[in-house]
C-alpha cells in the first residue's frame, strides 16, 4: 500500500519534472525514468517482491536474532537502515497530510506511539484510494437508486451479504430490502384462520387428485378436521391435551405425506432420460403474461396446466411480519406464456392446483425447491408429484456456482436483476418493476431443463445414469414435509449454544424468560420472533439485565416497537431473574442433568483433557475418583439428583503433555508386534506429539519417504535401533521364562522334601487310641503326662507340624519303659457320675459332642473317655464358651 501511495505521490510530482526540462522526449514520460504507469507498476511490484524476499531472509525474533545482535557491525547496519525506513515513512505520511514524527525516541512510549502513527495513515491512505478508484471507475456517490414509483428510498445497509458480483462495474451495486409501510395486513382477509398454536402441523389437503392409494378418513372428514383446539376459550396446556385426545387415534394418517405411496411407487418415462432438443425460449417482450387473481382464472389456468407435458413454478416468500411466513406470490411459465398468482388472493382456492401439480404425467421444474415444497404444503395444501430440480442438476454438472442467476448468465446469458430479491411481496398492485424480476425466475427456467439434461447425459458419455440420479434427488425432495416450530422448555438451549455464549444462572434465567415471552407474544400477534424482539438485542439484555425499564430501551436501537409497548413487562421478568443465585452456567446445567457434561472445546486443535486453555474464572472440575458413581444412573434424566453424589462420566484431568513417557512394565513381556502396533496407536493419540522429548516420536509418512527430509535419515537411524532394542528384549523375556521355570522347580522340591520329611517324624509317634491301649494291657496303671506329646486332640497335619517335621528334635518320644499310668482307684469320680449334681453342670469343652447325647452312666462305673485328654474343668460361671477354639468339633 505505501508503493501505491508512493505511485501517487509520483503521479503529481512527475508533471512538474517534465515542465521544468527543456527535453522533448521527457514531457511524454509520466515521472523520470517510467514512460507510462504500467512500467511503473511492473517496477514497484518487482521492488516490494524483493524487498519482501530480502525481509524473509532476516534473522528472526529470539535467540537467533539476539546472536546476530551481538556483534557491533550487525548492530550499526540495522540502526542505519532503521533510520532509513523510518524517514521514508515520514516523507510518505507528510505527503498524505499524516502526522510523522517517527523518529521521536525520547518518550518510553515512543514504540507504542509510532505503531498507532502507522495505523492511522494507513486508514487515510486506504480511504483516500477508495475515492481515488471510485473516481475513476465513474461512479457518482450521490447517485440515486431507481426506485418505482410511490416508494421512498430506503436506508441501505452494504456489507458482504448483500454485495452482488466483484466486477469493477457492479461495484456499487447491493441487493436492497424494500420494506413497504403502513400495508393492510393480508392474514385479516384469510377466510381461514392462521394456525399459530403450539401443536404439530397437520395437512391441510382434503381432495387427493390422481390417487393410487386413497386419502385417509381424517382428512376427508371436514367435521374433524375443523376441531382445534385454538378454538375452545381454554388455557394453552388444555388446549394441547384436548387436540391429543381427538387425535391419538388418527396420528399415524396425520403426519404420513399425503403422496409417499405415489412417489415411492414413480417412474420416469424414457423419453426423460433420453438426449432432449433444446426448444430455444421466447423472448420476455413478446411472451403474454397473465395476472391470475380471481377463481374463474385460476380455474382455466388449471386446466391450461393439465394439458401440457412440463411447466416452470417459483414462489416469492415473506417472512418478516408473520410467525410462521406467507406465500405471497406464485410465478408459472409454460413454453408460450406466463402467469402470476395473487396467492394472497386465492389462498383458499389453490387446491385446485393438486390436479397439474400431482400429474406424474407432468414434469414441474423448480429451482431449489427445497422451501417451496414446504411453503405449498403449509399454505395451500399443494404436493408436488414428478418434479425436476435444476438446482440438483447444476450440483451433478459440478458447476462453478448454483444460484438462479449463474444458469440465467452461463445458459440465457441473461443478467438478471436482483434489486427486488428482498422486497415486501405483500405490495399491491405490484409495481411493473416486481412484476417483470418475478416473471424471469420462471421464463428461462424450461430452456435450462432441456440444457442440464443434455450436458448430463454428455457428461457421462451419454448414459442416463447421472440424469437418473437427479430424477431421485428431486423425488426425495418432494418427500419433505412441512415441521411447525413448537416451542419447548429446552428451546432455548439450541439458540443459546448457536450464539456461543457463556451464561451466568442469572444471565441464562433472563435469556430463557425472555425468549419464552418472545415465542409467546409472535404467536399471538403473528409477528416474527425476529420483529418482536431480535436476538442480539434479546442477548444484550441478558448480558447486562438492567435494573430500570429505561435500561432495556437503552439495548436496543432501534426499539422494536412491541419492546416499547410491553417494556414493564420485561422489566419484571429481568427482575425475576436477577433474584437468581449467581453461579456459573455450567453449575446449573449439571444440577438440572444430573450428569457432569464435558465442556466442548471452542478451538479444532483442542482435547477435552487439555486444561491449558481454561481460565482461572471458570469452577474446578471434579475428579472421578472424589466422586461416588451411582449404580445404574448413567443416563439418568432424574433433575433431582445431586452433582456431588454422582460422576457420569468424568475422566480424571491431568496434564500430560510436557511429561516423559513412562515404559510400562508389561512392554518386557510383549512380542514385537505387539509393541509395534503400541507405537503406532500411540502416535495418534496426541498431534504435538512429534514436538516432545520422546522415544515414540510421530514421523509423517511422506516425509519418512522423502529422502532430502531430516525426518528420514532419523526414521532410518530409528529403525535400527528399534531392531536392536526388539532382540534385547526377546533376550530379557526368554531370561527370565528360564529363571521363572527354574524357580518353580526348586520351589516344587522343597515342598516335595517338606511333606516326606513330614510324613517320616509322625511314623514313630503314638496315637493317644494306642497309649490307651498299652496302659490297659500294662495293669491299669495311670499313664504319666507327657508335655511333650504331639497330637492330642487330633493327627490332622498343619502348617505348625509342618514346620516341627523340618526339626526332628522336637518330635522325639518318651520311650515305652518309662510310662507309668494313673491310678484311677484313688480319683474322685464323683464329676463323672449321672446324678444331678451341681458338678454336673460343668462343661467339657474338650468333649466329643455325640458325649453329650448318650445317656448318664451308672453311679461307680468309669467313664470310658480318652486318657490321653486332657482334665480340664471351669467354674459354671466363669467358662468361656465365645471362645471358638474351646468348642468341641462337629
Amino acid at each position: 500500500m505505501m508503493a501505491s501511495s508512493k505511485k501517487k505521490g509520483l503521479k503529481s510530482s512527475g508533471p512538474k519534472d517534465s515542465n521544468l526540462d527543456t527535453n522533448d522526449e521527457d514531457k511524454t514520460e509520466l515521472c523520470p525514468g517510467f514512460r507510462d504507469v504500467d512500467a511503473f507498476v511492473k517496477h514497484g511490484f518487482g521492488a516490494v517482491l524483493s524487498a519482501t524476499k530480502a525481509s524473509a531472509g532476516l534473522p528472526q525474533a529470539g535467540d537467533e536474532y539476539d546472536f546476530y545482535r551481538s556483534f557491533p557491525g550487525f548492530q550499526e547496519f540495522c540502526e542505519s537502515q532503521g533510520d532509513k525506513l523510518l524517514h521514508c515513512m515520514s516523507q510518505i505520511m507528510q505527503h498524505h497530510g499524516c502526522r510523522s514524527h517517527m523518529r521521536d525516541r525520547n518518550k518510553l512510549t515512543g514504540l507504542e506511539e509510532r505503531f498507532d502513527l502507522v495505523v492511522d495513515s494507513n486508514d487515510v491512505i486506504l480511504e483516500r484510494v477508495g475515492i481515488l478508484l471510485d473516481e475513476a471507475d465513474g461512479v457518482n456517490r450521490s447517485q440515486q437508486p431507481v426506485m418505482p414509483a410511490g416508494f421512498q428510498p430506503p436506508k441501505v445497509v452494504v456489507s458482504s451479504w448483500n454485495r452482488k458480483g466483484s466486477s469493477p462495474s457492479s461495484r456499487s451495486e447491493t441487493f436492497r430490502l424494500l420494506h413497504a409501510k403502513n400495508i393492510t395486513r393480508p392474514q385479516l382477509k384469510f377466510k381461514e384462520k392462521v394456525d399459530n398454536s403450539n401443536t404439530p402441523f397437520i395437512p391441510k389437503i382434503f381432495i387427493k387428485p390422481n390417487a393410487v392409494k386413497p386419502l385417509p378418513s381424517y382428512f376427508t372428514n371436514k367435521q374433524m378436521r375443523k376441531e382445534r383446539p385454538e378454538d375452545l376459550d381454554v388455557p394453552a396446556a388444555l388446549a394441547d391435551f384436548i387436540h391429543q385426545q381427538r387425535t391419538q387415534e388418527h396420528v399415524d394418517d396425520m403426519f404420513a405425506h399425503p403422496y409417499q405411496y405415489e412417489l415411492d411407487h414413480l417412474t420416469i418415462p424414457e423419453n426423460l432420460l433420453s438426449k432432449p432438443e433444446p426448444q430455444m425460449h421466447k423472448p420476455v417482450a413478446e411472451t403474454k403474461l397473465s395476472f391470475v387473481d380471481t377463481l374463474e382464472d385460476l380455474v382455466a389456468l388449471n386446466e391450461k396446466l393439465c394439458k401440457l407435458s412440463e411447466f416452470a413454478v417459483d414462489l416469492e416468500h415473506h417472512s418478516y411480519r408473520s410467525f410462521l411466513g406467507l406465500t405471497c406470490l406464485m410465478q408459472i411459465s409454460t413454453r408460450e406464456e406466463d402467469f402470476i398468482i395473487d396467492t394472497l388472493e386465492l389462498r383458499s382456492e389453490m387446491y385446485i392446483l393438486n390436479e397439474a401439480f400431482t400429474d406424474p404425467s407432468i414434469v414441474k421444474v423448480f429451482h431449489g425447491a427445497d422451501s417451496d415444497i414446504e411453503w405449498l404444503q403449509r399454505d395451500f395444501g399443494l404436493y408436488v408429484v414428478n418434479l425436476f430440480d435444476t438446482h440438483q442438476a447444476s450440483r451433478a454438472l459440478n458447476l462453478a456456482r448454483h444460484s438462479l442467476d449463474h444458469l440465467l448468465k452461463h445458459f440465457c446469458n441473461v443478467d438478471s436483476d436482483k434489486r427486488y430479491q428482498l422486497a415486501d411481496w405483500r405490495v399491491r398492485p405490484l409495481p411493473d418493476e416486481m412484476v417483470q424480476y418475478a416473471r424471469t425466475d420462471t421464463h428461462y427456467l424450461l430452456y435450462i431443463y432441456d440444457c442440464v439434461r443434455v450436458q448430463l447425459l454428455d457428461f457421462n458419455h451419454g448414459q442416463p445414469g447421472l440424469l437418473q440420479s437427479v430424477w431421485n434427488k428431486s423425488s426425495s425432495i418432494s418427500l419433505k414435509k412441512y415441521v411447525k416450530p413448537i416451542y419447548t422448555e429446552e428451546s432455548y438451549l439450541e439458540l443459546q449454544r448457536k450464539q456461543k455464549k457463556s451464561f451466568n444462572t442469572q444471565q441464562l434465567t433472563a435469556f430463557r424468560l425472555l425468549f419464552a415471552w418472545r415465542d409467546k407474544l409472535a404467536r399471538q400477534e403473528d409477528e416474527s420472533t425476529g420483529y418482536v424482539l431480535p436476538t442480539h438485542m434479546m442477548i444484550k439484555i441478558s448480558e447486562e439485565l438492567p435494573r430500570e425499564p429505561q435500561g432495556i430501551i437503552a439495548c436496543c436501537n432501534p426499539v422494536p416497537p412491541l419492546v416499547r409497548q410491553y417494556n414493564n413487562e420485561l422489566h419484571l421478568l429481568v427482575q425475576q431473574a436477577r433474584e437468581m443465585p449467581l453461579l456459573k452456567a455450567e453449575i446449573a446445567a449439571q444440577k438440572k442433568k444430573g450428569l457432569t457434561p464435558i465442556k466442548k472445546p471452542e478451538v479444532p486443535l483442542f482435547g477435552p483433557h487439555d486444561t491449558s486453555r481454561v481460565s482461572e474464572s471458570d469452577p474446578p472440575q471434579i475428579s472421578a475418583d472424589d466422586l461416588p458413581v451411582k449404580q445404574g444412573m448413567l443416563f439418568s434424566e432424574d433433575e433431582d439428583v445431586d452433582v456431588q453424589k454422582e460422576s457420569g462420566l468424568v475422566a480424571s484431568a491431568k496434564i500430560t503433555l510436557f511429561e516423559e513417557v513412562e515404559i510400562k512394565d508389561d512392554q518386557e513381556s510383549s512380542s514385537a508386534a505387539q509393541m509395534k502396533a503400541r507405537r503406532i496407536i500411540e502416535s495418534f493419540e496426541n498431534p504435538f506429539r512429534m514436538y516432545l522429548p520422546s522415544t515414540d516420536v510421530h514421523v509423517n509418512k511422506n516425509a519418512k519417504f522423502d529422502p532430502s527430509s531430516k525426518i528420514f535419515e532419523i526414521s532410518k537411524r530409528w529403525k535400527l535401533q528399534s531392531v536392536e532394542q526388539q532382540q534385547t528384549e526377546l533376550e530379557a523375556k526368554k531370561k527370565a521364562k528360564q529363571e521363572a521355570k527354574e524357580m518353580a522347580k526348586k520351589q516344587t522340591e522343597e515342598r516335595t522334601k517338606a511333606k516326606q520329611s513330614y510324613q517320616e517324624s509322625l511314623k514313630n509317634v503314638a496315637t493317644v487310641r494306642q497309649q490307651v491301649a498299652e496302659s490297659s494291657n500294662a495293669g491299669g496303671k495311670k499313664r504319666e503326662r507327657v508335655d511333650s506329646e504331639v497330637g492330642d486332640l487330633t493327627p490332622k497335619p498343619s502348617k505348625k507340624l509342618m514346620k516341627s517335621a523340618e526339626k526332628p528334635q522336637k518330635t522325639e518320644v518318651t520311650p515305652q519303659d518309662s510310662f507309668k499310668p494313673f491310678d484311677y482307684s484313688q480319683s474322685d469320680l464323683k464329676v463323672f457320675a449321672g446324678n444331678t449334681s451341681k458338678d454336673n453342670t460343668q462343661f467339657d469343652p474338650n468333649r466329643q459332642a455325640h458325649d453329650f447325647k448318650r445317656k448318664k452312666t451308672p453311679k461307680g462305673q468309669k467313664n470310658n473317655t480318652g486318657a490321653g485328654n486332657r482334665s480340664m474343668s471351669y467354674l459354671p460361671g466363669k467358662s468361656d464358651r465365645g471362645f471358638r477354639h474351646n468348642w468341641p468339633k462337629r
